[in-house]
Order: C-alpha cells, then structure tokens, then sequence
C-alpha cells in the first residue's frame, strides 16, 4: 500500500526489514552493477574486457613464459568477437582441492580468484583483483577458453557468468607446446556499444610492444571482407617508445634514459627535450598505462623539477632574477615513466591511476639522484635543458602578467555577455546549449530557426588563433577567444571552472567543406589544451549539417554521407534534384531547424579523448611549428583522404 509524506512524495512501504536486503553474489552482482567493474556499458567497457584477457596474456610476458601474443577480432550478428591467444604456461587446469572444481572454471566464475595474490606465480602482474576474468565471463554471451597443456588441448565453455560446458579434451598438441586461447562475445543485453575502438587497441599494442621489448604482438582484423593485419615488436623497448613519440620533432637534447631496480621494484624512464611547448609524458605501472598519472608520476614530476633547481642554485645556470617553477621544467619534455612492482593499489579496476604512496618516494629519490648525477657529468648538455627552462620562465611571466590585464580589464570574466552572443532564456546549464556558427550568414539563419528557450548562438568571424603557434599573450590578447571565454562563464587557467559552465552542450557547427573543417580543428585545439575537463566531461559537440538535399517532386529528403545519397538516389531510380550544400547559409532557417538543430532529427558527435596520447600527437603534427613533421603526415595520409573541396 502506498502512501505520501509531508513532503509529497510517494512511499510504497514504510517498514524496511530483512526480506527488501538482496543478495548478490558473484557474476549476479556483476551483470547488476558493471560500470563497478569496467568503468561504462559504452565503448570504453566495451574494449576494458578485451584488456582484462589481454593483461593477463602479457603478464605471462613479464614473468618470462610468453614471446608471442595474437589478438584477433571478428564479428557476429552484429557485435564484434575478441581472441586473444599467448604462448605462455597456459592456465591451470587441476583440480582446486577446497574447491573441488578446475582451476580454470574457478578463475572465469569466481570473483577474487587468481595467482597473483601472494606474488609466487607471478613476481609483478597487472591483474591484482582477480576479478578480471570473472567478469569478462559475467558480461559475454559466451566465452570459450582452450589450454595447451602437457601434450593435450583443453576447452571449456561459459556464458554470462555460469559454466555451459565442462572442462574436456578436445584433441593433442606438441609435447612442448603451450599456451592458453580465450574468445569471448561481448553481451548486447549489457552494452551499448557493438564495436572495438580500433585506433586505441593498435595503440594499446604498439605500446605494450615497446614496454616488452623481445616479444611480438600481433594484431588481425577479419571483421571486414579484406583482414588487416599488423605485426608490433621492439627491440629497444623504452628507447624505441621515445623515438616513436618524438617522431620529426626537432630535438634540444640527448634522450636520458635511467633504470634502477630495488628489491621487487623496478624504475625506467626516459626522457628529452624538444622544440615544442607541450609536456607529453606516459605513464605505466606493470604494463599497463596510468592515464591519470599518480604517486610514480608525482614522485618524477617532484624530483624533476627538484634536480634541475639544485643544479642551478650552484651557479651553474646564469643568473636571470626570475624563480623556476615545476611547470617550466616540464616545457618540451618527452617522457616515459614505467614502473614494475609488487600489490600496486590502483583507484578503481580500471586501472588508471596508482595510488600507492611509497612508490612517490621511491620513484622521486632514486630519479633526483641518477638526474641530478647526470646533470653533474654531463654540462653540455645540462646548460641546453637550463636554457630551455628559463625560456619557459620567462614566458610564463610574460603570460601571468597578460592574464593580469585580461582581468583587470574584464575580458574574460564578470556578469557582462558579449554583445555577438544570442543567449537563450534557460538558465538551467543542463537544458542550455550554444553553437558556435561560422560566419554572418549561417547565424542569420541559426538565430532564425532555433528555440530561443534553450538554444544560443555565437558567431565567430574567419578562423581563429591557431594556439598550437601562438605565445599566452597573443591568447590572451585575442578578441574571438575572449567571446568565446566570456560566453562560457568557465574562466580559463587559473580561473577556469568546468562547474561554472553556462551551457552542457557546446555545439561546433562549421561549413561541410576545407574552411570548416580547419575552423572545427582550430576550435578543438584551443578546448583541448585550454579547456580539456570540458572534453572530458562530454559537453563538446560537432554538429552534422546534411552535405546533400534530394528533392523529386515535393518530396525532399537529406543525405549527410556519399553513401546516404546513394541508397536515397536508388529509391528514386536516380530521379530526382540533387542539391551539394557547400556552405550552412545556403540553408533557410526552417531547413537548418529540421536538418541540424532539432534535437528530434539532428545528428551530433559527441568529442571524447579515448586515448590523450594519440590526440595530444595529432594536435601537435597538424597545428604545431614543425612544417616538415606535418608535410610528412599528410604525404603519408594522403590517399586516406575520403573527401576534398576543391
């Protein structure tokens, strides 16, 4: 029987007693909650159960058993199918005595089973929880794992947490062959997401390839009629990794590679300067990336900066009355910090940030006095990183002081909106969102056709500063981005708040053609590097005008692709007007509501940064200084072209 409070709200039941407590155990409890375990039900969960199988392949690397790992995708009825196969030991396949089952079945349905709690098996891993297996189980339609193993192979079956088929023999291997095979088919019923993220597994295994070095990878794609087919394998490991980041990127020094190993610790890192303005750094614990960084990353960033001041303070730099900080220390440094160790405590199963806080003093102590002994025998090279860091010193000041002016003169802050904007009446950021429109023209019509309850417009005039070329003055002193700032509420640097945002929906629309895709890049540039958690929070939009308008008759309908237009062109016997959009202002406004600003019909690209390496390096090749990396790129790309405007 219901009831209501005070307060009106409905109550169903006001006794709480011991039948409303469920129990969930096991897989039960992973199909219920899985974002507790892989992070979303979208793409990144998605590609993390692929990881979890893959970590414990290249934990048998580490340990020493493995030289060869095959990932191989597939697809059926319209999800994709993840193998992934290793050389190794291949997994246990006894009998557990207090289990009294297999230790393979107890390893895919058992949450908290594993080898890697007591550091015997394995000396470092990256699986810790042992959960990992587990769930891959709980959240595949199916998984079937085969061992090689004592000159047999062994198959057993699962499927959404439970046992479908017993552990059998299903034929013979060599007498030395050994290894373990695990296919799995991601569940439909708990995933939004149906396909792998190939551009950030390929990273995943380039990377993996070079913090392995000696061991080869190999990555197949049958999910297409023509497979694709690569092949990873380093053999300078970390040395090669460096190469590979830096790319053409001119260098100031010579790469500083230091390793030092402390009971089951084990410290690498290497690192240079180079002509950019950017700190690119990677950070890993037992091969598996910290995209979030944590006390390993700390502790090097502390000792860095520690290094270097020491040096100077001897006299060694000359004197320049201005004070290093750790930022100017990091200004054009390429590095990799990788770190093996024993029970690493990571905040979350997935992985991304260490949390353990002796690892700090470790990592700062012992890289403080390898640096700083480097630094001490080598000056020649010691006086370019301190001239780097004084550059960088000075130009934060000449920055600080710009910002200064910026505020004092109220450019980006304060109740006042620019006079371009067209806001909307909603105050509410979670209902408001703003385009920005390129050109006069195409705002005519967006601030004709949108609903002004919600929807603003913003203008922008030509492009904008390119801010991968340009100092913080010429930032802070460009009028585009001060509308831009100002509108969003948000600040930017010291100032900058994400919570203050007006709008949760910040939609790019630019042009189909050349102008308006460089517009959009140098628009993201700027979010990426001066307003990331914008990103990273899911509040930046592409919008997706129509390229083509189909009319026969009175009928008209929109194409947004090639192919689109093709298929509506064979309904119509390829009989009918075909109108090519070059431009948002050719639309009316009544075409550009229904086309691309109605939240009904619209087609919007939600920006995300899956992997901040991989666009960190495509920012810095496509609008940075180096003319001759990005001549390079785009000569090597160039047949991947699928549209050009000429």
């Amino acid at each position: 029987m219901s009831s209501e409070n005070e307060l009106g709200f409905s109550m169903a039941d006001s006794e709480y007693s011991a039948k409303d407590i469920m129990v969930l155990s096991g897989p039960q409890g992973v199909r219920k909650r899985p974002a507790m375990y892989i992070g979303s039900t979208g793409s990144p969960g998605f590609i993390h159960l692929l990881y979890e199988v893959l970590d414990n392949a290249i934990d048998e690397a580490i340990a020493g058993y493995a030289k060869n790992v095959v990932v191989r995708l597939t697809r059926e009825e319209g999800i994709d199918v993840a193998e992934v196969s290793d050389d190794g030991r291949g997994i246990p396949i006894d009998v557990i005595p207090k289990v009294g089952k297999p230790a393979l079945e107890v390893l895919f349905t058992s949450l908290h089973s594993g080898a890697k709690f007591e550091n015997k098996a394995y000396k470092v891993s990256g699986g810790l929880h042992g959960v990992g297996l587990t769930v891959v189980n709980s959240l595949s339609e199916y998984v079937e794992v085969k061992v090689k193993k004592d000159g047999k192979l062994y198959m057993q079956r699962f499927s959404r947490g439970t046992v479908v088929s017993q552990l059998e023999v299903m034929g013979s291997v060599g007498a030395n062959e050994t290894g373990t095979i695990v296919k799995f088919k991601p569940d439909k019923e708990i995933f939004s997401a149906k396909s792998f993220d190939t551009t950030e597994l390929i990273e995943r295994l380039r990377d993996l390839a070079y913090l392995n070095p000696g061991i080869s990878i190999k990555y197949i794609d049958e999910r297409e009629e023509t497979p694709k087919t690569a092949e990873y394998h380093s053999k300078n490991g970390l040395v090669d990794f460096l190469a590979h980041l830096r790319g053409s990127k001119s260098e100031l020094t010579k790469p500083i590679y230091i390793t030092k190993e402390s009971g089951a610790m084990k410290l690498e890192i290497i690192m240079q300067y180079i002509n950019t303005y950017n700190e690119e750094l990677l950070s890993f614990v037992n091969k598996i990336k910290t995209a979030e960084g944590g006390t390993h990353v700390t502790g090097f960033h502390s000792a860095l900066t520690r290094a270097i001041a020491n040096y100077n303070q001897k006299g060694n730099g000359k004197k320049r009355g201005i004070s290093l900080e750790g930022e100017d220390t990091r200004e054009g440094l390429v590095a990799i910090v990788s770190i093996l160790m024993q029970n690493p405590e990571f905040e979350g199963q997935t992985k991304e940030k260490l949390g353990n806080t002796n690892i700090k003093a470790f990592v700062e102590n012992t890289f403080y006095a390898e640096l700083s002994r480097y630094l001490e025998e080598n000056p020649g090279e010691a006086g370019k990183i301190l001239e780097k860091v004084y550059t960088a010193a000075e130009a934060r000041e000449s920055a600080r002081k710009a910002r200064e002016l910026a505020r004092k003169k109220g450019l980006f802050e304060g109740a006042v909106l620019p006079g371009k904007l067209a806001d909307c009446t909603e105050s509410d950021p979670e209902k408001c969102e703003i385009f920005i429109v390129e050109g006069e023209s195409a705002a005519g019509s967006s601030k004709q056709a949108r609903d002004r309850f919600y929807q603003a417009i913003l203008p922008l005039r030509g492009k904008i500063l390119n801010i991968e070329k340009a100092t913080e003055e010429k930032i802070f002193g460009n009028a585009t981005l001060h509308t831009m700032v100002t509108a969003f509420g948000t600040g930017i640097r010291e100032s900058f708040s994400a919570e203050a945002v007006r709008y949760k929906k910040i939609i790019l629309l630019t042009d189909a053609d050349v102008d308006g895709s460089h517009i959009r890049t140098l628009l993201l540039t700027f979010f990426y590097r001066f307003m990331r958690p914008l990103i990273d929070k899911g509040y930046i939009y592409i919008g997706q005008p129509p390229l083509y308008k189909i009319a026969k008759g009175r009928e008209v309908k929109y194409a947004y692709s090639d192919s689109e237009l093709n298929e509506i062109m064979k309904g119509y016997d390829g009989k009918a007007t075909v109108q090519r959009y070059k431009g948002l202002g050719e639309m009316n406004p009544e075409q550009l509501w229904e086309t691309t600003m109605d939240p009904k019909r619209r087609v919007l690209k939600r920006i995300t940064v899956g992997d901040a390496e991989l666009a960190n390096t495509m920012f810095t090749i496509l609008m940075g200084l180096d003319v001759e990396q990005r001549r390079h790129f785009l000569e090597e790309h160039a047949s991947e072209v699928k549209f050009l405007d000429i």
